[in-house]
């Protein structure tokens, strides 16, 4: 089938291997405009580009969708290159109806999560951030309201109590590729099914200021949320008097008042939560690298600690 996809991150990019494996052909690819990242602050194109670009599609990067003049590459696409389906996993800009409406045969698209739970811009970490059991991949028809639109299918998978974003996200890439390869290769059969109007929930975008731990809760929503915020952003706590990023931490059997330092040793900081205690396990001072405890961290978490008066009162 000829396509034009839409998308951005590694997780698109994933389904556009896969599609492209499959033998359909891409006539357009859209993505969001490159953006400083790094260190450096380098410019950088989006995963979705560079896969585009490798396999010689030509790319469109519009930084937004509301003028009717930036459609004229897709309506191209579809007019003059019988592009027939649009295919969009986590783009990050909304498609106007005008847009929605090019495509001969519609657009579809990969959404992470079980539709209705999790509409919406972050449904990996909001799955996760809320203790699910399971998560999955829903290929749907794309429509005006927010990922509101009848299913095409849908597949679960288990959340590890040890997944964090990457590694679900990793695993829902494939997923995702899996089923929209199959999705289209039975287009003609699928037969839409309206969402479910119970059990709707929204996955709202990750704001930076979640990231900072609340002590007052109770451990085990922030060992949740330590996974949810790996990699991005990262939660952050300060410890004497410094911020520091946690990227792993685990629920521990200790109590005290919330914020008040256990205990702090090679094995990582104990510090009490609202409810039981939370071990800070994978530690980064700004500008340096993850510390991580136990094995080889051993020594590494040493030197983080030295000069640090983190010990228990």
């Amino acid at each position: 089938m000829r396509l034009i996809f839409a998308g951005t991150p590694d997780f698109a990019a994933r389904a556009l291997e896969a599609l492209l494996a499959a033998g359909h052909q891409v006539m357009l690819v859209l993505t969001q405009p490159d953006r400083h990242a790094g260190r450096g602050m380098a410019l950088q194109a989006s995963a979705v580009k560079k896969v585009a670009l490798a396999h010689g599609i030509s790319v469109f990067q519009p930084e937004r969708l509301k003028d009717p003049a930036m459609h004229e590459p897709i309506r191209a696409a579809c007019v003059e290159h019988g592009a027939e389906l649009m295919v969009v996993a986590a783009y990050g800009l909304i498609l106007p109806q005008a847009v929605l409406d090019l495509p001969r045969r519609g657009c579809i698209n990969i959404h992470a999560s079980l539709l209705p739970r999790w509409r919406g811009a972050a449904p990996i970490q909001r799955a996760i951030e809320a203790g699910d059991a399971q998560t999955g991949i829903t290929i749907m028809r794309m429509e005006a309201g927010l990922d509101t639109g009848p299913m095409l299918l849908a597949e679960a998978i288990d959340i590890d109590a040890q997944d964090s974003t990457g590694s679900l996200q990793e695993r829902l890439a494939k997923l995702g590729g899996r089923l929209v390869v199959d999705a289209l290769g039975r287009f003609d059969q699928l037969v839409p099914v309206p969402q479910p109007m119970a059990g709707v929930s929204y996955a709202n975008k990750i704001d930076k200021a979640e990231a900072r731990l609340d002590w007052n809760q109770p451990a085990m929503l922030l060992a949740r949320k330590l996974r949810a915020f790996n990699p991005f952003p990262g939660a952050l706590v300060t410890l004497a008097g410094e911020p520091v990023k946690v990227w792993r931490g685990e629920v521990v059997a200790a109590s005290g008042p919330p914020g008040k330092v256990l205990a702090a040793d090679a094995t990582g900081i104990v510090v009490a939560c609202g409810e039981g205690a939370l071990r800070l396990t994978e530690l980064q001072k700004p500008g340096g690298r993850r510390v991580a405890s136990g094995g080889a961290g051993v020594t590494a978490m040493h030197g983080f600690l030295r000069g640090r008066p983190m010990r228990p009162d």
